[in-house]
């Protein structure tokens, strides 16, 4: 045997191993999450072959408790309840190795406790895998949620996948995961980027050592803070008291990138004005063992709050209460506000919002913002719109923007002059204006011409143009004493043609070979072929001029030789033999 060859059961994922895991591990009954197990099929011994699924959870944020075969390609899987609470179990995240080439498989997950959850309303799971390490949702074709009677009449999630390379890990997971570690190389990096944007201290250690982060900016005026008429404004943020909650990760994340960006006008003026605390994940251990709700005692910090508070009939806190949604809802596409509950919600007593609004002053405003787990449907239709990190990333940049508004609204930030509101014009900074000569070239006046305008006569005009307009965009015509009855004054109006026999681009195609030109210099028009019309009793017509709505023709402007060629008989003469010869051609054809 090659010394140098590689175990095809070598772990190839991403997560470094102990090496003391076993390949035979059972997964401690769902006591703990899987580690390498290798699910064989009934009566196979010895060294598992590929295809014999690798499950594989014992990583930050993993969580998956047994894995049952039940078919050649089915396999039941059971999650791993929060440490020291069985009540909850919902989030998942595991991978999947040692598969075969086109292998297909169908994966049961049969212990879920939220029978209430957006998988009945079309939610998928992600997956990822080692060269595709994007996230991507499973097609909902392939997706399955209902009762099962094998199963005790139990929700079960069921979906189809194919593995479509061999050397691949395929990761899968409820959402987007958001691990403890991911947290901690983020502040490191944005700290590195803007040292002096915030301050970030511990506000405290877990029960498992992990830090619990506080991020503080605070641009505010010495002066102003040490005075005491003045108040200080503070906005406190708690992101992650639930583990499985990962999308309130990336919330967060975005709105600390956009506070911290120093050339932000935005961000500057809310530090400068507003003090923001913000601790990003308050169960750091949580996170890190991959529980849904808990801590790592099994207490649900949302539920912990030593006193219970009761919905407050304060009719101006309520309505103070409407103003910040209101502005989200601005901001924000997918934001509802009409999912507003306001603290008629029984359920949530004991959450930090309910308490807070009982124990702070009653000009404090407290908030939950709840986040779907898979998107959101466009206002007014069925288009659902899926989340990705970088959607959750702009919920937060556009709290931040809801903030600015909020404290303009409320007399805390000035409001800019309306030339700073309105967009600049101008052109980009790339380009260059020319250099301007210092002398300047003197303005010649025109020459005067002989030019005389030629005499328009005003005697039956019967052209008048309406408001409204004809099929192909240009205004309806209409003459007097014709159409239908109702017209303006008693006059029937009927629209002539949409074409202006008058403008002078058709005077010009046509030649000059319709046209008469007579001592008054008045038009003539070959009359248009027209559907008959039944004869109407003549209409005596009002001695009263109308307006000269009518297109002047210069006809100075026309050329000599085109003038000459108009008006003489030789041209005309050329013409009519033209159209004879076009004639006979056309005839000689048909025969």
């Amino acid at each position: 045997m090659n010394p140098d060859a590689c175990d095809p059961l070598a772990h190839t994922s991403m997560y470094q191993r102990a090496e003391e895991d076993s390949d035979d591990s059972d997964g401690e009954g769902g006591l703990g999450n899987v580690s390498r197990v290798i699910v064989r099929p009934p009566g196979h011994s010895g060294k598992a072959k590929r295809g014999h699924l690798c499950f594989d959870a014992a990583f930050e944020t993993g969580n998956l408790g047994r894995v049952d075969l039940v078919g050649e390609f089915e396999y039941d899987l059971f999650l791993r309840p929060d440490t020291c609470n069985p009540r909850y179990r919902f989030w998942f995240n595991f991978t999947v190795d040692n598969v075969k080439q086109d292998q297909r498989v169908i994966f049961n997950i049969v212990n879920m406790n939220k029978s209430r959850n957006l998988f009945k309303d079309g939610m998928t799971p992600l997956v990822k895998s080692t060269s595709r390490p994007k996230w991507q949702r499973l097609p909902r074709c392939e997706v399955f949620y209902y009762k099962s009677p094998v199963h005790q009449n139990h929700y079960v999630l069921s979906f189809a996948f194919g593995f479509d390379k061999e050397d691949e890990v395929y990761q899968f997971a409820l959402t987007f995961p958001y691990s403890y570690s991911k947290m901690q190389a983020y502040l490191n990096a944005v700290e590195l980027k803007f040292p002096e944007a915030f301050e970030r201290s511990t506000l405290g250690m877990s029960i498992q050592n992990r830090k619990l982060e506080l991020i503080t900016f605070d641009d505010v005026k010495k002066p102003d803070k040490m005075d005491p008429k003045n108040v200080i404004h503070m906005v406190v943020i708690l992101a992650r008291i639930h583990p499985g909650e990962s999308p309130a990760s990336y919330v967060v994340q975005g709105l600390i990138e956009f506070l911290a960006a120093a050339n932000q006008p935005i961000s500057k003026a809310l530090r400068e004005h507003v003090v923001f605390k913000i601790v990003p994940m308050l169960n750091p251990d949580g996170v890190f063992l991959g529980n849904n709700r808990c801590n790592v005692i099994g207490h649900d910090l949302n539920r912990s709050w030593n006193k219970l508070s009761h919905t407050y009939d304060n009719v101006y806190r309520y309505e103070r209460h409407l103003v910040f949604p209101k502005l989200f809802a601005t901001k924000c596409e997918d934001f509802c506000q009409e999912h507003m509950m306001f603290n008629a919600d029984d359920r949530k007593s004991g959450t930090a919002r309910r308490y807070f609004v009982e124990a702070l002053s009653d000009i404090v405003n407290t908030y939950t913002l709840e986040v779907s787990m898979c998107g959101y449907f466009l206002n007014g239709t069925n288009i659902l719109t899926q989340y990705t990190e970088d959607g959750y990333m702009r919920i937060g940049r556009n709290l931040a923007r809801t903030f600015l508004e909020y404290y303009r609204f409320t007399n805390i930030l000035p409001i800019p002059p309306v030339d700073e509101l309105r967009p600049r014009k101008g052109r980009p900074r790339t380009h260059r204006p020319r250099a301007r000569s210092k002398t300047r070239s003197e303005v010649r006046v025109r020459p005067k011409t002989t030019r005389a305008y030629a005499p328009i006569s005003y005697t039956d005009l019967s052209i008048c143009y309406d408001s409204a307009t004809s099929e192909d965009g240009s205004p309806v015509r209409y003459m007097y004493g014709h159409g239908p009855p109702g017209g303006y004054g008693g006059f029937r109006m009927r629209p002539l043609i949409h074409q202006d026999q008058f403008s002078l681009s058709n005077i010009q195609a046509a030649r000059f070979s319709n046209l008469d030109f007579t001592s008054d210099f008045r038009l003539k028009v070959p009359k248009a072929k027209v559907p008959q019309e039944p004869k109407m009793p003549p209409i005596e017509m009002l001695n009263v001029p109308p307006k000269p709505h009518l297109t002047i023709i210069d006809f100075n402007q026309l050329t000599r030789g085109g003038l000459e060629e108009a008006t003489g008989a030789k041209p005309i003469e050329r013409e009519k033999e033209k159209i004879r010869r076009h004639m006979f051609k056309s005839s000689s054809r048909k025969a």
